[in-house]
């Protein structure tokens, strides 16, 4: 079998999508600085309910909240699992895939081995994708006991306890949003089957979307509003720090105030 090949296109392609696929946070994050994106809005909210949850008497409703999650995460990673099946067929089909796959107008491969490394890579995206969800689940599981270890009386233990559920809870949905991102990507890396050209404006377009998912779409927009009126609050958080809000604490009655359901007269 003749040695891989690759055309001056295809080598630009290749290297355009690895940088954009391996380095996509943080060459976003230094692209947008501080400013508003979903990710960096979502860890302060995040934030905000572990430390919420950490006051709260009942922490039923943040163990459902939680347990919803991981269902989704179980979902795409057994649909990543599929898609990895599948994409194993093909590059493991040998002579009669790649016949089959030339046999299409539209796909551009030279040869067999340029055809597997197309497949492989979507294969290697997606297996990315999987360990992703795979230590998302497991990081939430481990939020999970934390809110049940929770104390009960959490008097001067609430701010620092949510704090640190907080730092556990957000690099946990940080790997699940990594995992539903490779989907962007592996699309993208499939396209190389119809061509560099075809290749470089799928990765292109792949994070173009991205991105304006994250600071221009209506969800960008509401939860950047939601994070202001959190930040307004009097809530100090920031991105990756659980926030601590305010309590007011009810003040005693005092001789001079009326008992509760009497009249001041």
């Amino acid at each position: 079998m003749p040695g891989l090949q690759l055309s001056t296109l295809d080598t630009v392609a290749l290297a355009i999508f690895a940088v954009a696929w391996l380095a996509y946070e943080p060459l976003v994050k230094a692209a947008l600085g501080r400013r508003h994106m979903i990710n960096l809005d979502m860890a302060v909210i995040r934030g905000a309910w572990m430390g919420n949850m950490a006051r709260r008497e009942s922490r039923l409703m943040d163990s459902q909240l939680l347990g919803h999650t991981i269902n989704s995460a179980s979902f795409f990673a057994s649909s990543n699992l599929i898609l990895i099946a599948g994409a194993s067929g093909v590059l493991f089909g040998g002579e009669s895939a790649f016949r089959s796959a030339s046999s299409l107008l539209v796909i551009e491969t030279s040869t067999r081995l340029l055809f597997e490394v197309q497949v492989a890579l979507v294969l290697i995206t997606l297996a990315r994708g999987l360990l992703d969800f795979i230590w998302a689940i497991r990081q939430l599981n481990y939020t999970i006991a934390v809110i049940g270890a929770a104390p009960e009386e959490a008097v001067g233990l609430a701010g620092p306890y949510g704090s640190a559920a907080g730092r556990l809870l957000n690099p946990a949905l940080s790997a699940f949003n990594a995992g539903v991102r490779g989907y962007y990507f592996a699309l993208a890396a499939a396209s190389w089957i119809f061509g560099s050209t075809a290749f470089i404006i799928a990765t292109l377009s792949a994070v173009a979307l991205l991105i304006w998912r994250q600071r221009s779409s209506a969800a960008a927009r509401a939860i950047a509003d939601i994070r202001t009126l959190i930040d307004g609050a009097g809530t100090p958080a920031g991105p990756g720090r659980a926030c601590e809000r305010q309590v007011r604490r009810p003040q005693l009655s005092s001789a001079k105030d009326p008992a509760p359901g009497v009249g001041r007269g």
